[in-house]
């Protein structure tokens, strides 16, 4: 393929609740809206059959509008990047229907998108043309979202490989639902991150989960969570509102310190000192504080994407086509969602 080739990816991310449109053009961000979805705050968690219906409501205009902030016209697109999976199946049928349709009227190609390809791709989204602050490959990933939890080695834009992933529940999971137990509204991941910080994280012990390898296990943690809860509400009725902040400045302190522990692990194993992270989690403050404070210790070069790019944004949909096109990896009108996807079967 010609280097000079003007190269304008429109992206479409539709996975879970977010609707997202983004432009990018030679690597670089032109626009990345979102639309979320405050629907879903009064049930404590994503309601799948609101969610695609919020998404239909929302896909246009917000493709509509991440065209014109980008000031391009519909003509210059070279293709269209959609989330195939994995996610919420009636969420990823609006954007799969919207990009076929978008592709088939304006002629041109189709790219599908591992929605977890996408969040370690992040990183290679270009602020403007001189921006290099990418990773080098190989670099080691820290996916930590809702739904996942893994740790992959990125040899390549398209050729990664997960050595470690959580059997159960992720870190994300943990985290919104303890937030439940403990009465916080949904998402209750980012209420933790911002109580813990006037809490003591050493205030409570929790049972950390002893998982053999570089696999991840948030199960039984939750579950030790619950119990102390329980029993000491039985004890005291007022405990969790005289102890929130230290309650979750503790449970953070822990899901961080399991998720430091099989990194530190991956890292010494590979060898590997280049290190980043994604995904939602990579938001939360003692997490990044965490990395931080390893990376000084153990001489690694330490990526952490920007806050926009780290929550479900097309952006980084829109990023990963982008490799995918000089690639041509095209896929026809007959492609259909996948609400399980896995990144070594991309």
């Amino acid at each position: 393929m010609n280097n000079q080739e003007n190269i304008v990816i429109l992206g479409i991310e539709s996975s879970c609740d977010d609707t997202s449109a983004a432009v990018i053009q030679n690597g670089v961000i032109k626009s990345n809206e979102v639309a979320g979805q405050a629907v879903h705050k009064a049930y404590g968690g994503v309601v799948p059959e609101l969610a695609s219906r919020a998404h239909q409501q929302n896909i246009i205009p917000v493709v509509d509008q991440a065209i014109k902030k980008a000031q391009i016209s519909r003509d210059e697109i070279s293709a269209i990047a959609f989330t195939r999976g994995p996610g919420l199946l009636g969420s990823l049928l609006v954007g799969t229907s919207f990009a076929k349709g978008f592709a088939l009227a304006s002629g041109i190609p189709l790219i599908e998108i591992n929605h977890l390809q996408g969040h370690v791709l992040a990183h290679f989204i270009k602020e403007n043309e001189n921006d290099e602050s990418q990773p080098q490959f190989p670099f080691l990933c820290l996916l930590v979202s809702g739904g996942n939890s893994q740790i992959i080695i990125v040899r390549d834009y398209l050729d990664m490989e997960v050595i470690g992933q959580t059997i159960d529940d992720a870190a994300g999971e943990a985290f919104d639902k303890c937030a439940k137990v403990i009465g916080l509204p949904y998402p209750g991941g980012p209420l933790i991150d911002k109580l813990a910080r006037e809490g003591n994280p050493e205030a409570f012990k929790f049972s950390e989960p002893k998982i053999p390898g570089l696999d991840y296990s948030f199960s039984g943690l939750k579950t030790s969570f619950l119990y102390f809860i329980r029993d000491n509400i039985q004890d005291n009725p007022d405990f969790i509102e005289e102890n929130k902040s230290d309650i979750c400045a503790s449970i953070q302190h822990t899901i961080i310190k399991v998720l430091m522990a099989k990194l530190k692990r991956a890292a010494k194993e590979t060898g590997i000192k280049e290190i980043a992270v994604a995904g939602g989690v990579s938001a939360n403050s003692g997490l990044r504080e965490a990395l931080q404070k390893e990376a000084e210790k153990r001489d690694w070069k330490l990526h952490i994407p920007k806050f926009d790019y780290t929550t479900d944004n097309a952006a980084m949909i829109a990023i990963t086509g982008y490799y995918k096109y000089q690639k041509g990896e095209f896929v026809g009108q007959d492609v259909a969602p996948f609400a399980r996807m896995v990144i070594n079967n991309d």
